[in-house]
């Protein structure tokens, strides 16, 4: 072989091995980053798709945020009562009678009207208690046919009948000791020196101008009575003294007067038959 074919099959060959491509440092970098980003194009397209369908999808078919707003409206729809709207809404008309009293004067006033209101129905549960006034005058005023079972002036009224706490008589009051007078013309019933929580007590039974009544005596010192079961005795006759016994928390005489049976007030009926 000469040495010019030898050359030319040399240049050949470096031509042949030349124009394989190498790869180099460059190139394989080349070839990562491409993937890379194919990548992220891929999934900011991803991203862009979901912010833009989702929304259209969730209001077409419900999302769970707005399954919870149709909910929470739907309970609120289903609890609610009523709706009042303010233009629609009118004032009833109020009087003076539905205020309450706000001021000084009209607690006061209060008060008074309270008052008043609670000793009327005192005097209608007393009168209620006692006999109707009609037949309290037996016999003219100052005839002497009814007498005061003390002397006027000797004593100062206390509490009667309708006091709310079953009280039957008169509390006549006066210091002990003080003489005790029949009220009227009558027999004696009882005359004892303890008569359930009368303690000394003496009860006379009266014939007035066609009319029964009978007359008790309460709360006698022990020992001054006068007069015995069954004895007559006239009107204005002595028959024991004022004292504290009994039932009793202070001198005093109780008085009692029973017409057929019925409680009378003892203070009106000795004002219309003693005078």
């Amino acid at each position: 072989m000469s040495l010019q074919n030898h050359n030319e099959k040399k240049s050949t060959a470096l031509s042949t091995t030349d124009a394989t491509p190498r790869p180099t440092t460059g190139t394989r970098s080349r070839n990562v980053v491409h993937p890379l980003r194919t990548v992220a194009i891929l999934g900011a397209v991803g991203a862009l798709v979901t912010a833009i369908a989702l929304p259209a999808f969730a209001s077409t078919h419900g999302g769970p945020a707005v399954s919870a707003k149709v909910t929470n409206e739907r309970i609120a729809a289903d609890n609610a009562q009523s709706i009042v709207v303010a233009s629609e809404a009118t004032q009833a008309p109020s009087s003076r009678g539905t205020f309450s009293a706000t001021t000084p004067d009209e607690i006061e006033q209060r008060k008074a009207e309270e008052a008043a209101a609670a000793r009327a129905a005192q005097a209608a549960a007393k009168t209620a208690s006692v006999r109707s006034t009609a037949g309290y005058a037996l016999v003219a005023p100052g005839s002497g046919a009814v007498r005061y079972p003390l002397i006027p002036g000797s004593f100062r009224g206390g509490e009667g009948p309708g006091s709310g706490r079953g009280h039957q008589g008169w509390d006549m009051l006066a210091p002990e000791g003080t003489p005790i007078y029949a009220a009227a013309a009558g027999t004696v019933r009882v005359s004892t020196e303890g008569y359930y929580g009368y303690g000394v007590a003496i009860v006379i039974d009266h014939v007035i101008n066609g009319t029964p009544v009978s007359t008790l005596y309460g709360h006698m010192v022990y020992g001054s009575r006068l007069v015995e079961s069954g004895q007559q005795v006239s009107a204005g006759q002595l028959i024991g003294q004022v004292g504290n016994t009994g039932n009793s928390y202070g001198s005093h005489l109780h008085f009692e007067v029973h017409i057929g049976g019925g409680i009378v007030d003892p203070e009106p009926w000795l004002a219309a038959n003693a005078g």
